[in-house]
């Protein structure tokens, strides 16, 4: 049997960028939430807020780790798998990596030992900057990353010149036209995955009866964020459709089934796409809407797959589902944010009910859609890996073979097991264990007080703040 270099490096890549992307979708919210931990602990002087920012930086301090790692492992593909890529459009997206590593790594690891070692040998106010430049870098390594990405998606300002692309306006290359709605859909995405893991573990200690401080302040903040991001999601997910309708209008239509295209477009709620007979088995639709939510218009014009060549066609068997489970978890994330809201209003929010185990099984929500939302992009971009201009069968090293692929594969996902089955359960340990124990009186301090010590140790982790029964 044959084995295909170019999907084997396809699939490998796809493993490692999968697992890669479960730890930024989480770590940049969850910064960003522990520098609005330390902004309350620096205001109020709360020993509560300083207890919940050491126990989620310990959380993220290992998220951080195991996802920089994945991260370096996937570059070397660049080099080892998709050389021809690396040559073809080095010019471009070498510097927007270099970007990245030069304003967002460098940012992160400067200041993140102060995060995780600083927090009694530096003034308060200088642990709370520390903390906000390390959210900082992990929003500033979304930005390049997805702007390197997007320009693949969309490329702009560089022109193909002996098999080379060179650049003729950088400020076209970073803002290129689907960059702006990515970077806001994406990073969206990322503050709800983290909201939805706070949340879920808040509800956990409730139920548990367990921490009920800590739980209270996690779950008020966390459904308040989900309560705000969740429509706005919605939104956000509409602007980038159209511009993806613009760009990409085959990824459009086999998003939604769309074999004959045409204006008055069915949306198709169910289907199991046939790409040989090009139609779709049980079909179920509702007239016009899909020309009405792609379009906003209800005679609008929609794409169908056959407009375009068949070997210029993303796979409509694989988008198809990918899209609705993306869209569906969108459903249920709106959803938990109404009932948040009904049960905030009715003063049950806190108390341990059928909600708070809602909130349990949804934490793994946001990675899902993360994970289908990237799918459906990069397979959807397909058969190019710059879109209309290079093909992903152009992209990959001209002297690798089937079996060096299929082994390098096979080695990444026993280690990966390994290594982020260990740190991922150890993961799981620490948010069982819980936060410190750390009540205001340990701190003796006022709330304006710079640069202080604490006057005793703090209590191991794993004991709740309520008293003994």
């Amino acid at each position: 049997m044959d084995l295909d270099p170019l999907l084997l490096s396809r699939i490998q890549f796809a493993f490692v960028i999968s697992f890669h992307i479960l730890f930024p979708s989480f770590t940049v919210g969850l910064a960003c939430w522990i520098a609005v931990l330390e902004a309350r602990w620096l205001m109020t002087g709360r020993a509560l807020y300083r207890s919940l920012s050491e126990f989620w930086t310990r959380i993220f301090a290992i998220s951080f780790g195991m996802g920089v790692v994945s991260g370096i492992v996937m570059t070397y593909q660049f080099g080892t798998n998709w050389s021809r890529w690396s040559d073809i459009v080095g010019n471009v997206l070498g510097p927007l990596i270099q970007y990245e590593v030069v304003t967002a790594f460098f940012l992160e690891a400067a200041f993140l030992g102060i995060l995780l070692f600083g927090r009694d040998r530096v003034p308060r106010g200088i642990h709370f900057l520390a903390a906000v430049l390390v959210a900082t870098g992990t929003v500033l390594s979304s930005f390049w990353i997805l702007s390197a990405n997007s320009w693949m998606h969309t490329p702009a300002g560089a022109e193909l010149r002996d098999g080379r692309f060179f650049v003729t306006d950088w400020w076209a290359v970073v803002f290129n036209p689907s960059f702006p709605y990515r970077l806001a859909h994406m990073l969206t995405a990322m503050f709800l995955t983290t909201g939805f893991v706070v949340a879920g573990i808040s509800a956990f200690y409730l139920i548990r009866n367990r921490f009920l401080e800590h739980a209270r302040v996690g779950l008020s903040m966390s459904l308040g964020l989900i309560t705000v991001l969740a429509p706005l999601q919605i939104f956000l997910g509409d602007l980038h459709g159209l511009n993806t309708l613009e760009h990409q209008p085959a990824k459009i239509a086999a998003m939604e089934g769309h074999w004959e295209g045409g204006a008055r477009a069915p949306l198709i709620l169910f289907a199991i796409p046939d790409k040989d007979a090009e139609t779709n088995h049980a079909e179920i639709a509702i007239p016009a809407l899909s020309s009405l939510i792609l379009t906003h218009d209800w005679d609008g014009v929609v794409p169908g797959l056959k407009q375009f060549p068949a070997d210029e066609r993303p796979n409509p068997e694989i988008l198809f589902w990918t899209f609705r489970i993306m869209v569906a978890i969108g459903v249920v994330m709106l959803t938990v944010a109404l009932i948040h809201l009904v049960q905030r209003v009715r003063g049950r929010l806190y108390s341990p009910n059928w909600f708070h185990r809602v909130l349990v099984g949804c934490m793994p929500l946001g990675f899902v859609a993360i994970l289908a939302g990237w799918f459906t992009t990069e397979i959807g971009r397909q058969p190019w890996v710059v879109q209309g201009m290079i093909r992903t069968a152009d992209a990959v090293t001209p002297a690798l073979t089937g079996g060096a692929v299929l082994t390098s594969l096979v080695v990444f996902v026993l280690v990966y097991a390994v290594i982020y089955g260990a740190g991922t359960y150890y993961l799981f340990r620490l948010l069982t264990i819980g936060p410190a124990r750390l009540l205001d009186e340990d701190l003796e301090i006022p709330a304006v007080t710079q640069g202080h010590q604490p006057k005793r140790p703090l209590s191991v982790p794993g004991e709740s703040i309520e008293p003994a029964e």
